[in-house]
């Protein structure tokens, strides 16, 4: 069941969708890249890059490491 919704884009987003997906086609094309942006298998993707991320691991090591453990404790959960 397809439900009908109403979206405000920005004027060049409007021009560059009309001109690449057309007049006729953009409901299903916006369609397509939500659905595949909320697909779980997108989200465990972006996961698996998150993890793979050396950067981002050493960042968050070096974060942790300057945490202590009184500073965590009084934190309200």
């Amino acid at each position: 069941m397809h439900k009908k919704m109403t979206i405000t884009l920005d004027e060049s987003v409007y021009k560059a969708l009309y001109l690449h997906v057309g007049r006729g086609k953009m409901s299903q094309f916006i369609e397509n890249a939500v659905t595949k942006e909320l697909s779980l298998e997108s989200i465990e993707d972006q996961y698996k890059l998150m993890a793979a991320d050396q950067a981002r691991i050493a960042e968050f090591a070096e974060w942790e490491a300057g945490l202590n453990s009184d500073e965590v404790a009084s934190w309200e959960w």
